[in-house]
């Protein structure tokens, strides 16, 4: 199938996890794809995977002063953009106590700030129609503990799903959200978590296991494509059950 051809599409955090697997996907159905990424090996390693007809940019989402650029070089490689998956963001897990202000702010510049001010600078390269898809979580929807700061910036990215929809639907905008629960990807290595602890977490999970990136692509997928063309302000989720207990 390509769903996605001829389609230029732009996929922020696109190196690992779910953002790789997404471009990925994303080539298979046709479209021509740029990732951004700021480890240097990680982006290499990304083209090696991908293939050299991928765009590899070097960006720091967070880095509000970079998106125009960001924005600009996506103008004069693709002439504009029809699809933005905003997928780069941190997870920062702490007890309140052991909050700060600078892991408080440097969360909310990744996970909000950043993706706001680049929808921002790419107004002028989207075409008409477009698509913008949020990767939300369900957190902002539970009370998991120690996820205070994360769960409020992922609640606030995805009430942009239904106001800049109300917004931007005029130039063609379509505005949408994906909420993942437990994927399986290098994230909880990353946290630290051990294999007891991982098997405690998907003992939560209703469908009795963590979700693969395949899955969240998928999904990414309809809301890039002219399948959801009725499809505004909508949030997907997607978790096994998890946050339906």
């Amino acid at each position: 199938m390509e769903r996605l051809k001829g389609k230029r599409a732009l996929i922020t955090g696109g190196t690992t996890g779910i953002g790789l697997e997404t471009a990925r996907v994303f080539l298979s159905e046709g479209a021509r794809v740029a990732i951004t990424g700021t480890n240097p090996r990680s982006l290499e390693a990304a083209r090696r995977t991908l293939g050299g007809e991928v765009l590899i940019l070097a960006s720091d989402i967070g880095d509000v002063s970079g998106q125009k650029k960001v924005a600009e070089t996506i103008r004069q490689a693709f002439g504009g953009l029809d699809a933005l998956f905003l997928n780069a963001g941190i997870v920062d897990m702490r007890p309140l106590e052991e909050w700060d202000e600078a892991g408080f702010e440097r969360s909310f510049a990744v996970n909000v700030k950043g993706p706001f001010f680049l929808v921002q600078a790419l107004l002028p390269v989207f075409g008409n129609p477009a698509s913008i898809v949020l990767m939300t979580s369900i957190n902002s929807h539970i009370g998991a503990p120690k996820s205070s700061v994360y769960a409020a910036t992922k609640g606030a990215l995805l009430t942009f799903a239904r106001s800049l929809s109300g917004e931007l639907i005029g130039r063609g905008i379509r505005v949408n959200a994906v909420s993942g629960g437990p994927i399986d990807t290098p994230l909880y290595g990353k946290l630290g978590m051990d294999q007891n602890q991982l098997q405690g977490l998907q003992k939560q999970i209703p469908a009795g296991r963590l979700g693969s990136p395949g899955e969240i692509a998928a999904a990414v997928v309809y809301f890039a494509s002219d399948a959801s063309a009725f499809a505004l302000g909508s949030e997907l989720v997607i978790d096994g059950g998890m946050s339906n207990l």
